[in-house]
């Protein structure tokens, strides 16, 4: 297996990051749940099969608003979202194994992560 070489500066920013994620006042106004852009596509597949066996996904399938880009990182993100804000937005339902970030940070403004949160069905 190739090995993957990961800068410190950047395990140290997703280790604070983490921190400052996770500690969300579920009541906040603004809060998105994110596929960590680190995680392997198999965790994302098994991230999209669990949340849309819970909720309706077909804003992800081809036709849907939030189709584009087709990458598992954006179909992964749009589900965690769609799972975590109708499970009630509390960060254990944002975890999937260590695979999901909690941010206040509209995802679609963060230029270095470009993904489709707030596309409506």
């Amino acid at each position: 297996m190739p090995k993957v070489h990961i800068s410190l500066c950047f395990i140290i920013f997703l280790y604070l990051s983490s921190e400052n994620f996770m500690r969300v006042d579920s009541q906040s106004q603004g809060d998105w749940c994110i596929a960590n852009p680190v995680t392997d596509n198999d965790r994302l597949l098994k991230n999209i099969d669990f949340a849309c066996s819970i909720i309706d996904c077909r804003i992800i399938m081809e036709g849907g608003s939030c189709y584009d880009p087709n990458t598992p990182l954006n179909h992964a993100s749009v589900a965690m979202n769609l799972y975590y804000q109708a499970q009630g937005r509390h960060y254990w339902n944002c975890n999937f194994e260590g695979s999901g970030l909690i941010t206040v940070i509209d995802p679609s403004e963060l230029s270095n992560y470009v993904i489709t949160l707030l596309c409506q069905s």
